[in-house]
């Protein structure tokens, strides 16, 4: 088995280790602000960590070093990733709310609060 020595400067480390750090403050700022729903919401932080995720193994895993074909295997990695996580997303958006038995009786509209209960008719 041969070994491979790459050359990399600490330069290119310190850029990465920046870009990081940089999509780390993006994520935060992002968990923040409102993008309609809590799915676009989610989609844009898998997204933000898959770009992490990927600076990380292309540079500090080495694997933009390493044959096309573990590049492929990674990239196929993600894609069946992203549908594992795409398919219960699309499940749990097409159900309605569930509210727990307990709450049902708390959660009453406010028209049926407001409006006051009839009193029994007296028995003679």
């Amino acid at each position: 088995m041969s070994e491979h020595v790459h050359s990399s400067s600490a330069r290119i480390y310190v850029v990465v280790l920046l870009a990081l750090l940089f999509l780390t403050i993006v994520t935060v700022g992002a968990a923040y602000v409102n993008f309609g729903s809590s799915s676009i919401n989610l989609i844009i932080a898998v997204l933000i960590a898959t770009v992490k995720a990927t600076l990380v193994a292309l540079f500090f895993m080495h694997l933009r070093h390493d044959p096309p074909v573990n590049a492929i295997i990674f990239v196929t990695s993600l894609i069946f990733l992203g549908l594992f996580l795409l398919f219960p997303l699309i499940d749990i958006g097409s159900r309605d709310k569930v509210v727990p038995y307990g709450l049902r009786m708390q959660a009453q509209p406010a028209a049926a609060k407001a409006a006051p209960a009839a009193a029994p008719a007296p028995s003679h």
